[in-house]
């Protein structure tokens, strides 16, 4: 009985050493965070001012310092002021906040009236300028645009500060797999 445990003890090493021999070969073929940015070294990530009709004084703070902090916390990429290897810049070209649907739900007044459900639409554009000093094929202008919902009964106050950055999030998110994974 005493073999059998060795053996199976010496399986299981042999399975654990079989194991990270694979991953190690697996992570030298491909890179796991997908990055097409090999070569490139420094980033200059400028502020994105906030040139919408309807300004929301904290946008383009927000979003500058969210945009940098992607890309300088998920790439190797160092941030720099001189001679950077990419160069992204931009600006909010729309804030705006639409209604969207009259729902079928509805609500009896106090008086007998029937009020009905409805949703408003956050809208948030930004145009992106991105430069690629080592790859200057890869190198693009662009313009993204999100949106969320939300109900209208609820006042834009309440909710401003969570829908804008679940809107800025998403536009973040296509910015940085254009560049970083450029599919």
């Amino acid at each position: 009985m005493n073999f059998k445990i060795k053996n199976i003890s010496l399986k299981q090493s042999l399975l654990t050493v079989m194991l990270v021999a694979l991953l190690g070969v697996l992570k030298s073929c491909y890179s796991f965070t997908g990055s097409s940015l090999t070569d490139e070294k420094t980033v200059q990530i400028n502020e994105f001012p906030n040139n919408a009709p309807l300004v929301n004084p904290a946008l383009s703070q927000q979003f500058s310092t969210a945009i940098q902090n992607r890309f300088l916390q998920r790439t190797t990429l160092k941030g720099t002021k001189e001679n950077p290897d990419i160069l992204i810049e931009g600006e909010i070209t729309d804030y705006s906040i639409t209604p969207t649907t009259i729902s079928s739900n509805t609500q009896s007044t106090p008086s007998g009236g029937v009020i009905q459900q409805g949703q408003n639409k956050l809208t948030i554009t930004v145009k992106v300028h991105y430069e690629n000093k080592i790859h200057p094929d890869a190198s693009f202008d662009r313009t993204y645009t999100d949106e969320a919902a939300f109900n209208s009964d609820v006042s834009l106050s309440q909710i401003e500060d969570q829908q804008v950055k679940l809107v800025t999030d998403r536009i973040i998110n296509k910015i940085f797999n254009d560049i970083v994974a450029n599919w």
